[in-house]
C-alpha cells in the first residue's frame, strides 16, 4: 500500500544525518494518514524542553519506544540514537516528532531526495507556510464537547447541520455559497449565510495538515496540530458535523494572560477565525525565549536570523524623554514630558487642549516623531464640522475605473483604517505609530467614530464594521493624540464617553510648560525679551483663561522684521480679542493694544487695589 509514495527524508537538528520514512495509505486512530519511520534511521537522544507540553502524545510514544529498545543508543550514529525497527506512527508530524525530539510539521519537513515536501504528494494538501485557526466548541450541540469529544478523541468538529453531503474537502467558495443559499434558505439570514460560507470554506478547503488549531474552553486557550483531512459525519438523529483529526497539547493557557493582539482576534464571534496573522504569538505560548532560540537552531534557522515568535512577543516601548528633547521644545522640565509619555503608555490616547497659539499641534507632532522614531510613523488628520465616519474610517466613495473610465461607488479605506493596517504589518507591531487628530472637537465625534468608540476603551476587543462587515481591532501600537482649541467653547460639547477614553493635558499660558515658553525661546535665540513681557501683560488683562493668547504667535520669523511685532499684534492677536468681546462696546486697542501695554510696562508694577486704566471702558 505504501509503494505509491517515494521514500522521504528528514534532517535531524544541528545539521545532523537524515532520518528515513515512508507514507502509508492507512489512516491512524484519529483519521490522519500514517507514516512509518524506517529502521536504521538516526534519532535525537534528547528533546527540547517544550516538547512534552506541545506534543504530549508524541512524547509519550517516544518514551515508550526508548523503554522498549525500539530507539536506543548505538555505535552507528555516534552521539545519537538509532531506530532499531520500522515504527508506524499516526501521522507524518508524529513520525518527525519521535526522531527530532521536538514538534515538527511533518507535511513540510519530510522531503524527497530532490527536496519536494511530503505535502506535494497528498490530495488537497499544499506546501507553504502553515496557518493558525480558532474553532469554537460552543457551536457543536451537546455538553462540553471539548473535554468530552475533542480532547480524548483527538478531533476538532464544526457543526454543519443542514449542509448537503456534496460539500467535500477542496470545494470552491462559489460552489459552497450556492449550497448554503439553498440548504439554509429558511433558517439563516443573509449575514449568517455569508459567515457560514466563510467558516465551511476555511474548514474544508483552507485548513490543512500541519496547521495549528486553537480552542477556547472555560477561560483557557488550548493548542493542537491538524493531522489529517476533513470528513463529514452524520449522526443518528440526522445532524451533520465536519471533523478533522488533531493532536492536542496537554495544557491550556489562561485567556487573561494571552498577548493583547491574540485576545483581539479571539474576541471575534465566529465559529472559525483565522489566526495566521498572530501565529508567531501562538507558537510562542508557554515557551521561554531560550527554548524558542533552541528550537530555531533545531529547525536550521541561520545564526542571527530573526525568530518570528521572539519578534512577535517583543515589548512595545515608548522611549524615555531626554533633556535634549526638553531643550529642543523649550520646555521647562523633563518631568512634564515623562508624564505625557506615561499617560500615552497607560491610555494610548490623549488630548492637548488650551487656547489658540499654545503649540498643541506642534507639540503633538514633535512628540509623536520622537516616541515613534520618525516622521514616517506619524499621520495627521484634521477634523471639521462636515467630517464623517466615511471620511475617517471607511465608506463608499466615487472612483473612476482606470480602464473603462466609468465612475462607481467603491468601498474605500479612510486614514484611520489605512494607518491601522500599516501599524499592524509584520515587523511594525512593536514600533509605536501615532495618529494626530487636529481640532478633534470641531467634528461630531459620535458620528465620526461610530462603533470605533468602543475600541478606544476596549483595546483587546474586536468589532464588526458597518460597511465592510470585517472584524476590526485597533493595533496595540497605534497611539492617538488629539488637539482641542478651548476658545470656541466646543470643548464643552465633548461628551462623557469621549472624556473617559482620552487623557486630557492642558496647555495654557497661565501654566507651565507654556507660560514661560516664549521667554525661554527668546533667550535661546538671543532676542529681545520684550515680546514675552508684552504677552504676559496682555494675558494678565484677559479675564477668561480660555481666551488668553499662546506664545506661538510671537515665535515666527516675521515678528522680528521691521514693524513685524506691530503687524502681528494688529492682524493676529487683536482680531481674536475683538471676537471675544463682540457686542460689549469695549475699546480693544485701548485695553489690549501695544501702546497701552508698553505704557503699562514702563510704569512698572501697579499696587494692588489701584486702577491701571484698564477697567470698564
Amino acid at each position: 500500500m505504501s509503494a505509491q509514495y517515494p521514500e522521504f527524508q528528514l534532517r535531524l537538528p544541528h545539521g545532523g544525518p537524515m532520518a528515513r520514512g515512508r507514507l502509508l495509505s492507512e489512516m491512524g486512530t484519529n483519521g490522519s494518514q500514517k507514516m512509518m519511520v524506517l529502521a536504521g534511521s538516526p534519532a535525537r537522544p534528547d528533546v527540547v524542553p517544550s516538547f512534552p507540553l506541545r506534543m504530549p502524545s508524541s512524547h509519550r510514544f517516544r518514551e515508550q519506544l526508548i523503554a522498549e529498545g525500539a530507539i536506543q543508543d548505538t555505535a552507528t550514529w555516534p552521539g545519537r540514537f538509532e531506530v532499531m525497527r520500522d515504527i508506524e506512527c499516526n501521522s507524518p508530524s508524529a513520525a518527525g516528532d519521535i526522531v527530532c525530539g521536538r514538534s515538527t510539521n511533518g507535511w513540510l519537513e519530510w522531503k524527497t531526495a530532490d527536496g519536494r515536501p511530503l505535502a506535494d504528494f497528498l490530495e488537497h494538501v499544499w506546501s507553504g507556510p502553515s496557518r493558525a485557526w480558532l474553532i469554537r466548541s460552543s457551536q457543536v450541540l451537546g455538553t462540553d464537547p471539548f473535554h468530552r469529544v475533542w480532547l480524548p478523541e483527538g478531533r476538532v468538529v464544526l457543526a454543519a447541520v443542514r449542509l448537503r453531503p456534496d460539500a467535500v474537502q477542496g470545494i470552491s467558495k462559489e460552489r459552497l455559497r450556492g449550497f448554503v443559499d439553498e440548504d439554509y434558505e429558511s433558517t439563516a439570514v443573509y449575514s449568517e449565510k455569508s459567515q457560514l460560507v466563510e467558516d465551511f470554506h476555511a474548514f474544508l478547503s483552507r485548513m490543512r495538515p500541519g496547521d495549528t488549531v486553537c480552542a477556547l474552553h472555560e477561560g483557557r486557550l488550548y493548542l493542537g496540530e491538524i493531522t489529517g483531512s476533513a470528513e463529514r459525519v452524520d449522526t443518528e438523529d440526522g445532524r451533520a458535523t465536519l471533523r478533522r483529526p488533531v493532536e492536542w497539547g496537554s495544557q491550556g493557557y489562561p485567556y487573561d494572560e494571552l498577548p493583547e493582539e491574540l485576545q483581539q482576534l479571539l474576541s471575534a464571534r465566529h465559529d472559525v477565525v483565522d489566526l495566521t496573522t498572530v501565529k508567531a504569538l501562538v507558537d510562542g505560548l508557554g515557551v521561554s525565549d531560550e527554548e524558542l532560540a533552541e528550537e530555531a537552531v533545531d529547525v536550521g534557522l541561520e545564526p542571527g536570523a530573526e525568530i518570528p515568535a521572539l519578534t512577535a512577543r517583543r515589548e512595545l516601548e515608548l522611549p524615555e524623554p531626554t533633556e535634549e528633547l526638553c531643550r529642543s521644545l523649550n520646555l521647562d522640565r523633563v518631568e512634564w514630558l515623562q508624564e505625557v509619555r506615561d499617560l500615552l503608555d497607560d491610555e494610548r490616547q490623549l488630548i492637548f487642549y488650551g487656547p489658540p497659539g499654545t503649540g498643541k499641534t506642534f507639540l503633538a507632532q514633535e512628540l509623536a516623531k520622537f516616541f515613534g522614531g520618525g516622521r514616517e510613523r506619524v499621520k495627521l488628520v484634521q477634523f471639521h464640522p462636515s467630517y464623517a465616519y466615511e471620511d475617517f474610517f471607511e465608506g463608499f466613495r466615487p472612483q473612476e475605473d482606470p480602464k473603462t473610465r466609468e465612475v462607481a461607488f467603491r468601498l474605500t479605506a479612510g486614514p484611520l483604517r489605512e494607518f491601522a493596517e500599516l501599524a499592524r504589518r509584520e515587523g511594525n507591531r512593536h514600533i509605536p505609530h501615532f495618529l494626530i487628530i487636529d481640532e478633534i472637537n470641531r467634528a461630531n465625534l459620535a458620528k465620526v467614530f461610530g462603533e470605533l468608540y468602543f475600541l478606544l476603551e476596549y483595546r483587546r476587543e474586536t468589532v464588526r464594521l458597518t460597511y465592510s462587515g470585517d472584524d476590526f481591532a485597533l493595533p496595540r501600537n497605534l497611539f492617538i493624540i488629539g488637539t482641542m482649541n478651548t476658545a470656541d467653547r466646543s470643548i464643552a460639547l465633548v461628551d462623557a464617553a469621549m472624556r473617559r477614553r482620552f487623557a486630557f493635558v492642558e496647555l495654557s499660558p497661565r501654566l507651565e510648560p507654556t507660560s514661560g515658553l516664549l521667554r525661554r525661546w527668546l533667550r535661546g535665540e538671543e532676542k529681545d525679551p520684550e515680546p514675552a513681557d508684552l504677552l504676559d501683560a496682555l494675558n494678565a488683562r484677559i479675564d477668561d483663561a480660555d481666551f488668553r493668547i499662546g506664545p506661538s504667535y510671537l515665535m515666527k520669523p516675521g515678528v522680528f522684521r521691521d514693524g513685524g511685532l506691530e503687524r502681528t499684534w494688529r492682524t493676529k492677536i487683536l482680531p481674536l480679542l475683538e471676537e471675544h468681546h463682540y457686542g460689549e462696546g469695549l475699546d480693544i486697542e485701548k485695553r489690549y493694544g501695544l501702546a497701552a501695554l508698553r505704557r503699562s510696562l514702563a510704569a512698572g508694577p501697579v499696587p494692588e487695589g489701584t486702577d491701571n486704566g484698564t477697567g470698564p471702558q
